[in-house]
């Protein structure tokens, strides 16, 4: 039963398939979609305990793998439960959407356990398309910016994925193995060749580009404020889940290595400070929060350069804590959408009396991301950049804390923007929820408060895997 989860996961793509065969126009497999996605947070707490490898050595299952799935799987079944009734979705395509869905989770989940570049590429390859295909179902507008978020995505994606399977080609041309157990054992004699520091580099292009790590994240604020709010959500936590996973795997390559860990660290501190201050501007929630996780991604980057047991398991902390409360601000953003449109800082006017419960949902998240304690976020800085320090990066570590700083700025404008009284709102402006998304947004509040109140539970935890 190793592979337990995966061919769950399986079988609820192979239901979403079936039903977007037999479904006619309007009907939605949504509660179904939710039963199944939190069968897959139950399947993936199941195999928690398993491990072994399979197809001789290229798939790995132990606790650093079955962690990173249940992560994955946990996110996947919020991001059903925030969609709702997918307002921002064709409807004809709602059977569609939980399909390419699956099948993205699917292969994310391949992606943590693969153990050989080819079986990687592949799994990375399925993780990636399906996302493409998500972004144009949005509800037409007038602008059509969800094709031109498309066409963004799928060019961007292509060149990330070129340069990873040239890197790829390079390190099987001088190591003569795709198998990373081998490449762990061979990479330190050709790490001196000026080819075997380009071949990794290039190796972690698609990664790079699942993180929006500066410079590959050009397509990140079109394509989130273009994309649907539900389709956003997905896109900007679980590939970050899956590619932070696969970079801690890589990074023992050639982490050791003075040169390719300076480039890893140039990379981080450009990432801090283009997204920060390129948040300042913005009015969009969705576009702020893509200049976010830019500057997020590079924090991740700080734990993963490390290339120590801390550092890394500050970097899946830091993950799991950007994941809840990222999903926690798409679900206030889903809420108050109308017929899935964009949300502005504009429309949270007032928000703290029109419906208190997403004011301080929206508020626990964003103190969280702004690294505020007691929220999740304030713990996953400390120990991203306490394993910085720990590796002699002393410039990463001010340029991080300079970054928390700036980033505060606009996250509280967020929470501003909502407990600011709106002189121009009437009475009947308040914003309905139901009774399940009111559990939903208590659950945000109380996961992002549990994980910052006790990490060290959480990071003995992913030592553990590590």
């Amino acid at each position: 039963m190793a592979l337990g989860h995966e061919i769950y996961l399986a079988v609820v793509a192979l239901v979403a398939f079936l039903a977007s065969i037999a479904c006619d126009k309007g009907c939605s497999p949504r509660k179904a979609m939710l039963v199944l996605s939190f069968g897959a947070v139950l399947s993936s707490l199941l195999a928690l305990g398993s491990h072994g490898e399979l197809f001789e050595g290229t798939y790995r299952i132990d606790i650093f793998s079955q962690s990173f799935k249940v992560l994955i799987s946990v996110g996947f079944f919020l991001a059903v439960a925030l969609g709702g009734k997918l307002k921002g979705v064709e409807e004809e395509y709602s059977a569609e959407y939980y399909l390419f869905l699956t099948i993205s989770v699917l292969g994310l989940t391949f992606m943590v356990s693969a153990m050989d570049l080819l079986t990687l590429y592949i799994a990375l390859e399925v993780s990636s398309y399906s996302l493409y295909i998500l972004v144009p179902l949005r509800k037409d507008n007038q602008n059509h910016t969800q094709v031109e978020s498309a066409i963004k995505y799928v060019l961007f994606g292509a060149v990330a994925s070129g340069v990873s399977l040239f890197g790829m080609s390079y390190l099987y041309g001088l190591a003569h193995t795709t198998s990373l157990a081998t490449l762990y054992k061979v990479y330190p004699a050709i790490a001196t060749e000026p080819m075997g520091l380009i071949a990794l580099a290039m190796l972690f292009g698609s990664f790079f580009f699942k993180l929006a790590l500066f410079p590959f994240h050009l397509w990140t604020p079109d394509v989130y404020q273009g994309a649907s709010n539900e389709t956003t959500a997905i896109v900007a936590t679980l590939p970050k889940v899956g590619a932070v996973a696969v970079m801690i795997r890589l990074i023992a390559i050639g982490g050791g290595t003075e040169q390719f860990t300076f480039l890893l660290v140039v990379l981080a501190a450009f990432s801090m400070f283009y997204g920060n201050l390129a948040a300042l501007a913005q009015t969009d929630l969705k576009r702020l929060l893509a200049f976010s996780s830019i500057s997020h991604a590079g924090y991740m980057m700080a734990g993963i350069l490390s290339n120590s047991v801390s550092g890394q398991a500050a970097a899946t902390y830091y993950v799991s804590g950007y994941l809840i409360m990222n999903l926690a601000l798409f679900f206030v953003i889903n809420s108050l959408s109308k017929e899935g449109g964009n949300v502005t800082l504009e429309d949270l006017r007032g928000l703290h009396k029109r419906s208190p419960l997403l004011a301080f949902t929206l508020a626990a998240g964003a103190f969280g991301l702004a690294g505020i304690p007691p929220m999740a976020g304030f713990a996953g800085k400390l120990f991203v950049l306490t394993s910085a320090f720990e590796a002699k990066q002393m410039w990463l570590v001010i340029i991080g804390a300079l970054n928390t700083a700036i980033a505060i700025y606009y996250y509280l404008k967020m929470v501003r923007a909502a407990y600011t009284p709106d002189p121009e709102a009437e009475e009947g402006e308040a914003v309905e929820i139901s009774l399940g998304a009111k559990a939903l947004g208590v659950l945000f509040i109380a996961a992002i408060l549990t994980v910052g109140i006790i990490p060290g539970f959480f990071i003995e935890f992913f030592k553990h895997g590590l």
